[in-house]
Formats: structure tokens, sequence, C-alpha cells
């Protein structure tokens, strides 16, 4: 069996999902659980994009031991400079740098001749080598590149030092067919090919992310490049655990495996999806609601005759389990911490004290308190802002009237740590509410999307609030969870505008850095 190596670039192009803004906290506690799900590579981000990636990056490589953490770099000197200095703590760090080689890009973007191209990634990759001898080098717009073009480039910057190519699929142009014959080409033709790895890196736009990635395999490629749930740019990326599950059903096939636990790909799909704010649609192959869920009334008396029927994945496979120990009013701080470090919750002293405090006070409103539902408390503790420089609710009240109009009375505290109040009216009270916190701030919001779900099935559940807005000319999203919707709806805006503060100063900080 072939070992395939799997690189996550959940937090960096998986981030470039629009209007997707985790918080630094929010980052590390994905890398940690990307850590525990056993990928070879995690790329934590673009240091040299702003002043607050580069800080994310650095504390998830000083966190991070056990798999290699990448940064990305364009083929400046500057961004590789960037790069190591965010990741030169962390276990067998990887520079990753990248040039676009297809002829559209080159002219059009670069502004660039082809021998220019071959000169900077050449360049490029020579200065990274003198800090890291873990260096990849992709060729963006790979796949609509001229082949023997790329035989060229790659055969240098194999020489310059290079031990990971990289060729994307960066528009998803490309059928499984052309991908893997693609693979084969250079590895006929790049002399030096055995001494760098081959990577494929795949976009959904086609919706064949996932068959070309598999498709490269069979082509020579010893790396794929994916994200948690599919998310990125556009229509997404390869869906890591789809390529997982799919090497793992089909072993015999594709002659090839990969060292990840698939035990944690549920927990890990869920943690990415809660903080990305990104549902994972129902139909979603391996990790959707309802990928073992049989309505026909055929397959459901396939399944319980012989589950091999109808399912050929083992829930339990994906770690998916029917006997998970519910947590009610009785149970103590040892079993709560217990739970969750088997959920992957890792929090500071004092948020685990602000957790369980939370979730007693939900005990004394519900019988039973699932694994669900204190994901989404810790989520609602990860990445709020410590002290008093974040606006927070400090009480909301709502008259709502069937054939009138609603009105809202909010208190806030604000980043000076002032309290002050306001009331307004709206057609309904969501949009009350907005108005209400519109006239406390200072500058306009522009509500762009407005998501609402429930934790758990029943109407004592939980109710989570997702929001994306434009405040100062950035967007950005928040989350908010309460008993209640409008106080989650309430949470969820100010959680909102609090990011668009962090953007706002980290960019006020990197502006007055390069004067």
């Amino acid at each position: 069996m072939g070992k395939i190596e799997i690189f996550d670039t959940t937090l960096r192009d998986g981030e470039q999902s629009a209007g997707v803004n985790l918080h630094a906290d929010e980052k590390l506690e994905i890398a940690c659980q990307l850590e525990r799900l056993g990928v070879d590579v995690m790329e934590a981000g673009f240091p040299a994009s702003s002043r607050g990636d580069f800080l994310s990056v650095q504390r998830i490589a000083r966190t991070i031991q056990k798999c290699s953490v990448a940064a990305l770099a364009r083929s400046t000197k500057n961004d590789i400079d960037a790069a190591w200095e965010a990741i030169k703590e962390g276990g067998n760090p990887r520079i990753h740098v990248f040039i676009a080689t297809s002829p559209i890009h080159m002219e059009h973007k670069l502004r660039m001749t082809p021998e220019q191209v071959v000169q900077k990634a050449v360049e490029s990759v020579r200065y990274a080598v003198n800090f890291t001898s873990n260096v990849e080098w992709s060729a963006e717009d790979a796949t609509r590149s001229d082949w023997d073009f790329l035989v060229e480039i790659v055969t240098k910057v194999i020489d310059a030092g290079a031990t990971v190519v990289n060729l994307p699929d960066t528009v998803g142009y490309a059928t499984p067919q052309e991908y893997a014959g693609m693979f084969r080409y250079l590895r006929e033709r790049v002399p030096n090919i055995h001494r760098a790895k081959l990577s494929a890196h795949c976009h959904d736009d086609l919706g064949l992310a996932v068959a070309n990635s598999l498709a490269s395999i069979e082509g020579g490629a010893e790396q794929i490049e994916c994200t948690i749930n599919g998310i990125g740019e556009r229509a997404g990326n390869a869906s890591l655990e789809e390529i997982a599950i799919a090497l793992a059903i089909r072993k015999q096939v594709y002659q090839a495996e990969t060292g990840l636990e698939l035990n944690q790909i549920v927990r890990t799909s869920r943690l990415v999806s809660k903080y990305t704010g990104l549902a994972v649609p129902p139909n979603k192959a391996v990790v959707g609601a309802n990928a073992f869920a049989h309505e026909s009334g055929i397959h459901q008396d396939g399944v319980l005759k012989n589950k091999l029927t109808y399912e050929i994945i083992r829930p339990e496979m994906i770690g998916l389990s029917s006997n998970a120990i519910v947590l009610g009013k009785h149970s103590g701080r040892h079993a709560f911490r217990n739970k969750c470090e088997e959920l992957g919750i890792q929090l500071d002293d004092e948020r685990f004290h602000l957790l369980f405090k939370h979730f007693k006070e939900l005990t004394e409103k519900r019988k039973e308190v699932t694994d669900e539902d204190i994901m989404a408390l810790a989520a609602d503790l990860t990445g709020k802002e410590k002290g008093t420089d974040a606006y927070e609710l400090v009480f909301l009240q709502v008259h709502y009237g069937a054939q009138g109009v609603s009105t809202a009375t909010i208190g806030i505290k604000t980043p000076e740590g002032e309290f002050v109040q306001e009331a307004a009216t709206g057609n309904g009270s969501v949009e009350a509410i907005y108005q209400t916190i519109q006239r406390l701030l200072p500058e306009p919001i522009e509500l762009m999307d407005y998501r609402i779900q429930s934790t758990t099935s029943g109407i004592d559940s939980l109710a989570e609030v997702y929001v994306k807005v434009k405040h100062q000319g950035h967007v950005g999203t928040g989350r908010g969870i309460d008993n209640d919707v409008l106080g989650a709806s309430a949470k969820a805006l100010l959680d909102a505008i609090n990011r668009i503060m962090v953007k706002v100063r980290a960019g006020a900080v990197l502006a007055t850095n390069h004067h």
C-alpha cells in the first residue's frame, strides 16, 4: 500500500470562504483538532497578508508539534521572510511558495514572460531553502498551463531545492482523465522527479474536486491538499473526509492509504462548521445529517436485514456513536471535564469554569445536555474578546405584537466599559433588535445574511444564530447562542461587530508598523 499524505488547508484556503472570519482562538482549536485527526501537514495561513494572520500562524506553529505546519508565501523575499518567522518554532515547518504558470495568468495577472516566471520561481525556492529543506512549490493554475512548460519549470525548482511540487487545479477546470494524465506526463518527463513528491490541490467549480484528487493518485500524486467539509473560495476545495473515506473503503482500487484517525472525522467536521458558520448540507457525503438516513421502505427493509445492503460506510468508522453519555444537572466538574476532553474542547481554566457555569445553567432548563449542546456552549466562549474591549449584551427586552410593530429595548456595555441603552421598533422582533443595536453604534451596519438553527431536536433546544454583516468597510460573521432565538440574534450581531473591530485594530497596527 502506498502512503498518501494529507495536506489540510482549512485554516488558509478554507478560511478564504466568503464571509468566514475566524478568531485566533478558533483557529488554534481547529488546528489542535486537525492534529488529533492526524493530518500530515496543516497550512496555518498566509503570514504576509496581515499582522493578525502572522500572529495566528505563529501561535499555531508553537503549539502543534506532531505534524508539519506550513505557511503560504508569494515568490517574494518579504513573503518568505514572514512565513519563516511565523513557523520556525514549529515541528518540521514548511514554507509553501507559489507562482502562476498558465498563459492567461502570466500575461494578464503577473505581466511576466515565461522565462521571467521560471527565474522568479527558482529564485524564491533557492531563497526559501536557506531557512528549511522542507519547501513546497506550487504552479498556480497548473491545469491550464502548457505541460511542456510545466516539465521545464518543475525540473528547475526541484534542482533549486523544492521537495514537494504541487500542481493545482486552481479554477476547478480539469476532468479526472486530464488531471491524472498531467501527473503521468510530468512523472515520465521530469528527470529529477524522484527527488520530490507530487501534490494535488483541486477546487470544486465543476463539482470534480474529489474525483480529480483521487485521479491524481492514479497518476502518481503522493500528497493531497484538501479542506474539512470542502470549504474554500468560490465552490470550495476537495473535501478531506470524502477523500479519506474513499481511500479507506476502496483501498484495493487505489492501493493507497492515509494515516488519518478516521473516527475523528465527524468531530472535526462539526467543529469547523460551528466556527465558520458554514452549515454542512444534509445530503453531504460522509458527514451530512442524511448520510446514514434511509427514507425508502425498500432501503429500510434491506438495512434492517443487513446494513451492507445500503450502507458502505459504518457510522462508527467516522466517529458517529449511538451510545454517547448524556450529562445532566447531577454531573460534576470531573465528568464534565472528561466530556470536554472527549469532545476535543480545549479551554484555559478561566474559560473552563465559565463553560461549566453555563452548562449548569442549561441543566436547570433542560433535563439532558447533549454533546452538541456542550460544543455549542464552548464555541460561544472560544474567540470572544477578553477584557473590556468589546461590546457585551447586558439585557434585552422585546415586545411583540402580531398586528403591530415590535419594540426592543437593549442595554450593552461598550468597549470603553460604559453602559448604554436604547429602544427602537421594527416590523418584527429581530428587525427591532437590530434597529436598536444600530442606534447604539456610531457607524451603520448592513446585515447581509441571517441564519438560525437548533443544536438538537426538541422545543428546549439551544438556538444558534449566524449573521454576516458589513461594518466600517469590513465584512464579518458572528455567532450567538441562547435558549431564546431573540437573545441569540442580538449576541450574534454584537459578536460580528466585535470581530470586525479586531480586524480594524489589526489593520491600524499594521499601517502604523509600515509607516
